[in-house]
């Protein structure tokens, strides 16, 4: 389990949360105007109205829930807590040891923000938005290859249509933290962009949308941000209800990020999409393994409904889970896999082999103990006292009789254990234990002819 922060520094950060979050909406709406509401498809949404020459112009606040409605009652009253939040955000980095993006990452994301790209539901993706979960989940997570030089934000096209509203140009937004930024063509329609580089700062801030029908190439417009977006495949599933957050830059920047755990498990899925030698398949792989171990002892449940969710969106979502499990540590993965109550069948090539490794008689557990190898990683396997007596129908054995059954029916024994390791559901990470309950079943499966 990674490493938890006290409960004070967790209470700190869900407090910079709400400040930030109580800013963000009076700093977007400073001037005189009212909040008012329209509900479409079943659903509430509000909106700032204010008086112009030619009537009344509504700028987008956001869905309706019971947290921007606490906002919007305090929307007078709010204060400036900037040098509050400059100093939670700095005793989160200090006493947590939480860390802070690069300081350019962190001024493009803040534009973005001020601009009201999150307002207008944009979410924050890829490794920025992972610098985030640590002070969410409570948790220090392994932090390999936690910098980088882009920014991605993703929204859907249909919600950037329906918002009905827009920031300034982001070119316009973002040569104010740089004037080197330029927009860049896109190889499939040089007159359209989803990609803008500054060449001084090194950085890269990139514009993504769903991918819900056939693969595709093609750019797609979001009118709320006035620029192109790449489809991405699986996207969909990853910034579906996104979850509020704060990225620990200047006094905190308040962002939408993707929900932790479709975070990990988008994270499994892509991996093995990545094209080999970018380094980008290994970082995936290493921020779903420090994520999944979090999850799994902080938020089980919501793990494992999103990775039911994505298992059942069909044959090729449930490969790329697989083998993207199949690539992280063995008891991490064997815990996620007991979560989820799945069999380390869905795991391709995942198979528990034996190289005759002496059997021994643990005496404290009354079981014969012997060592196996899956993909690399020793799997600890025993048997039952109970389970030998009942297999050799003895009543009176002793222990080195029931050793010296062991190593009479190794090869049946080893075979038992197979089947229980990679068919059955998972009962603890890396090991195999055969009961006496198991023996039947096992046996009857073992006898069965071996599928082609």
């Amino acid at each position: 389990m990674p490493n938890e922060i006290p409960i004070s520094l967790q209470t700190m950060y869900a407090d910079l949360v709400d400040r930030a979050a109580t800013a963000a909406l009076s700093d977007a709406f400073p001037g005189a105007g009212t909040f008012v509401s329209k509900a479409m498809r079943g659903k509430r949404y509000w909106y700032f109205q204010t008086p112009v020459a030619a009537g009344r112009a509504q700028q987008y606040v956001g869905p309706e829930t019971p947290e921007l409605l606490e906002r919007i009652a305090h929307h007078k009253q709010a204060q400036d807590t900037r040098r509050d939040r400059q100093t939670i955000v700095s005793t989160l980095v200090r006493s947590a040891g939480f860390q802070r993006p690069l300081t350019e990452i962190g001024e493009v994301v803040n534009a973005l923000a001020d601009a009201g790209v999150f307002r207008l539901r944009g979410v924050l993706v890829g490794t920025v938005a992972y610098q985030t979960y640590p002070a969410m989940l409570g948790v220090r997570l392994p932090n390999p290859l936690l910098q980088t030089g882009d920014v991605d934000i993703a929204q859907f096209q249909n919600v950037s249509v329906a918002v009905d509203d827009k920031t300034p140009p982001i070119l316009e937004v973002l040569k104010r933290i740089d004037p080197s930024f330029r927009p860049i063509q896109h190889q499939h329609d040089p007159r359209r962009t989803t990609t803008y580089e500054a060449a001084k700062l090194g950085l890269r801030v990139d514009f993504l949308t769903p991918n819900t029908g056939p693969d595709s190439d093609a750019p797609e417009t979001l009118p709320a941000f006035g620029t192109d977006a790449q489809p991405l495949r699986f996207l969909d599933f990853l910034i579906h209800e996104p979850v509020p957050a704060v990225l620990l830059h200047g006094i905190g920047v308040y962002v939408q990020v993707p929900a932790p755990e479709r975070y990990a498990v988008h994270k499994l899925i892509v991996a093995r999409r990545r094209r080999a030698g970018t380094g980008k398949d290994q970082k995936d792989i290493l921020q779903a393994e420090g994520l999944l171990e979090a999850l799994c002892q902080r938020r089980p449940r919501e793990l494992a409904a999103a990775w039911r969710e994505a298992f059942a969106r069909g044959e090729t979502w449930r490969d790329l889970l697989g083998q993207g499990l199949g690539l992280i540590d063995a008891n991490t993965r064997d815990t996620v896999l007991k979560l989820v109550d799945a069999p380390r069948a869905i795991i391709p090539g995942l198979e528990l082999t034996f190289a005759a490794p002496i059997a021994r008689y643990d005496f404290d557990r009354d079981i014969v103990s012997f060592i196996g190898e899956a993909n690399k990683s020793a799997v600890r396997c025993a048997i039952s006292r109970e389970a030998l007596d009942d297999y050799a129908r003895a009543t009176k054995f002793t222990n080195e009789d029931r050793l010296n059954l062991f190593r009479a029916n190794r090869e049946k024994f080893e075979k038992l254990a197979q089947i229980k390791y990679r068919d059955w559901p998972v009962e603890d990470a890396a090991t195999v234990l055969i009961k006496t309950g198991d023996l039947e079943a096992l046996m009857s499966a073992a006898e069965k002819p071996k599928r082609r």
